[in-house]
């Protein structure tokens, strides 16, 4: 009998943890192209009735300060990433079927500079003896509008929670964890210099973890059973600036086509 409660409660655990079990949330380990998290939103996004806007964007950092939780330790890997302006590049490309933005090089000017200077240069070594001279380079397209902004919030545990029971040595319990990450976005006229527009976008991020544990003495004596099995899942960090971003790039467009500095087509 012992033997048949044993094998009824390995059952219940392995039932328990499948959904958690490593297997379930491997692929083939083959590498994914990462889709972007509001890929339909931006999409939905009218076009631009006009010519496509040309835009810079230098950097979008990070201005939090945070740190990776650790304990013990001192840990100097960031809480965010350090990069979040190639999703800033992106969703400007992306939005409205690619039909608003022109984005132009200027997270990596330097190499830009430099590598416009070395073709000036061998033009000018082998080129010299044309009869017009070395072919002159095309100038830079510059843009009328700069995009600034960063992370400039990274809150945990803003919401801590969870629930539990336990009946006759089985127990069950779930906790969850809400942390905020806050982008802030601005759009800035070349020409004058003006903020034309300010927008902040606040996302969540949950990770939530469940369990299943048995404590039962088997008899009177000394005999007993224990075992515990659980599942965590934790939303990327990386995942939700991107979509916290993606969001802010729509509600920048929409803003302007709300203060009339540019038109939907249709």
């Amino acid at each position: 009998m012992q033997y048949i409660f044993i094998l009824l409660i390995g059952t219940l655990l392995s039932g328990c943890a499948a959904p958690g079990s490593l297997s379930d949330y491997l692929d083939s380990g083959a590498p994914k192209v990462q889709e972007a998290p509001l890929k339909d939103a931006l999409a939905s996004v009218p076009e631009l009735d006009g010519k496509k806007i040309t835009i810079a964007v230098y950097s979008f950092a990070d201005k939090t300060g945070q740190r990776k939780p650790a304990d013990n330790i001192a840990n100097l890997s960031s809480a965010v990433t350090q990069g979040s302006e190639v999703w800033v590049i992106q969703a400007l490309h992306e939005i409205g079927n690619r039909s608003w933005f022109e984005v132009v090089e200027r997270v990596g000017m330097e190499n830009l500079v430099r590598e416009r200077q070395l073709i000036r240069n061998t033009r000018q070594v082998y080129e010299k003896e044309l009869p017009n001279g070395p072919t002159p380079l095309k100038p830079m397209v510059f843009a009328g509008l700069i995009l600034e902004g960063g992370i400039v919030g990274y809150d945990a545990n803003v919401a801590v929670g969870g629930a539990g029971a336990r009946w006759l040595g089985i127990g069950v319990q779930t906790e969850y964890r809400v942390d905020t990450v806050t982008v802030v976005m601005r759009l800035v006229s070349v020409s004058t210099g003006k903020v034309l527009m300010s927008i902040a976008v606040e996302k969540s991020i949950a990770s939530v973890r469940s369990g299943t544990d048995v404590f039962k003495f088997l008899d009177m004596g000394t005999k007993l059973i224990e075992a515990e099995t659980g599942y965590s899942s934790n939303e990327p960090v990386n995942y939700a600036v991107r979509a916290a971003i993606e969001a802010a790039v729509i509600e920048l467009v929409c803003e302007g086509e709300k203060r009339k500095f540019w038109k939907f087509k249709g």
